[in-house]
């Protein structure tokens, strides 16, 4: 599994997201133009993908959560990807070039991938319904769409 450190990602003040705790809430300025924050999702199952465009693993993943997001999204289920690159436009690009469809995030001072206390690029959050963490995975490697499949579809069906 390749996992890139993200060079200062460890603070002092940062929350280590786990299993068990509530989301942190977060409002970034997203591809759409509006700022989107994490609490508007309250209710549906959430996947919170940090990623970056120097990310090799991130852009072999961001294909496979796009068909995620499209088979799931009529059900309940949404897709943040949040960008962590200084140059927004940039990593729209590659977006667009990877034909995305899911909301675009963009933490170009990389506020929230410190409140996330993100250590390696891809970086993916599941959040429940309530809003509590269910699971955060580090890296990618192929066939883990499958888990994330697994994870989304059993979000999706509690209650």
């Amino acid at each position: 599994m390749l996992a890139l450190a993200l060079p200062g990602a460890a603070l002092a003040n940062s929350t280590t997201v786990r299993a068990g705790v509530e989301a942190p809430d977060f409002a970034l300025r997203s591809s759409a133009g509006p700022n989107l924050r994490l609490s508007e999702y309250r209710g549906q199952v959430v996947m919170i993908n940090f990623w970056a465009t120097w990310c090799g693993p991130c852009r072999q993943e961001m294909p496979k959560l796009d068909e995620i997001f499209a088979r799931y999204e009529a059900a309940g289920f949404a897709l943040l990807g949040v960008n962590i690159d200084e140059n927004s436009d940039q990593a729209q690009r590659l977006a667009d070039e990877l034909g995305v469809t899911f909301p675009l995030l963009f933490d170009d001072e990389q506020s929230v991938s410190r409140l996330y206390d993100v250590q390696a690029m891809p970086m993916t959050v599941m959040v429940d319904r309530e809003g509590q963490v269910r699971s955060v995975h580090y890296g990618y490697r192929p066939g883990m769409e499958q888990r994330y499949l697994d994870e989304v579809r059993a979000l999706l069906r509690e209650e």
